[in-house]
């Protein structure tokens, strides 16, 4: 697997947020959003094994139970399989976050897959592939990232469209476009049942910051 980083942090997004956790960074993605702020992934990286990336997970985590993959796109590693089922049968949680744009019935059950649904403002909605919302399951958590008020009327209709509305749907402000006084403001109006996520390893670490 072609790996850009591995590190020990805190989870800053999803319900997930605040606890320890290990984070997998593969390499690679096919979508290009415009306010995307991991774009040192695209390219680099190294070539790791399972056998390695198990390993320094172990040696990282200080006994942590919690790994998230992350990207660039997880989904592009063809060994993405093997790795999820290892770390499962070694008894961690797996969370897996995921644009959306690839069939996430490439997961084994027991991952928590945290998919994106890409609004207009990403400039990637045409990429989001529909039929991932009927393979999810009652753990799994959808993310719109929202860049202005129209985002977040796009995300009202798809909410409502497919009967997504509870508290694992998640609403994140696009950092330094939107602020999240003003998405909150929005939500309270409207009395939408979403979590709002505001990056919280953001506000701990520097906005620009790798590997946190």
């Amino acid at each position: 697997m072609r790996i850009t980083e591995i590190f020990y942090s805190i989870q800053g997004e999803s319900t997930w947020a605040g606890l320890p956790c290990v984070f997998v960074r593969t390499t690679g993605c096919n979508l290009r959003c415009v306010w995307c702020d991991t774009d040192y992934a695209f390219h680099g990286g190294a070539e790791l094994s399972v056998d390695e990336i198990v390993a320094e997970i172990a040696r990282l985590g200080r006994g942590c139970r919690l790994v998230e993959l992350t990207g660039g796109e997880p989904l592009l590693q063809k060994d993405i399989g093997e790795l999820t089922e290892r770390l499962l049968a070694g008894g961690y949680t797996v969370l897996c976050e995921t644009s959306g744009s690839l069939d996430i019935g490439a997961l084994p059950d027991g991952v928590i897959r945290i998919m994106d649904i890409k609004c207009p403002g990403s400039g990637e909605a045409d990429k989001n592939l529909w039929a991932n919302l009927a393979k999810l399951n009652p753990e799994d958590e959808v993310k719109f990232v929202i860049r202005d008020r129209g985002d977040y009327d796009w995300a009202l209709r798809v909410i409502a469209g497919e009967e997504l509305a509870g508290s694992r749907v998640l609403f994140s402000p696009v950092w330094g476009v939107l602020e999240a006084s003003e998405l909150a403001g929005w939500v309270l109006e409207d009395g939408v049942p979403v979590r709002l996520q505001a990056q919280l390893h953001k506000h701990i670490w520097s906005p620009d910051a790798a590997g946190v």
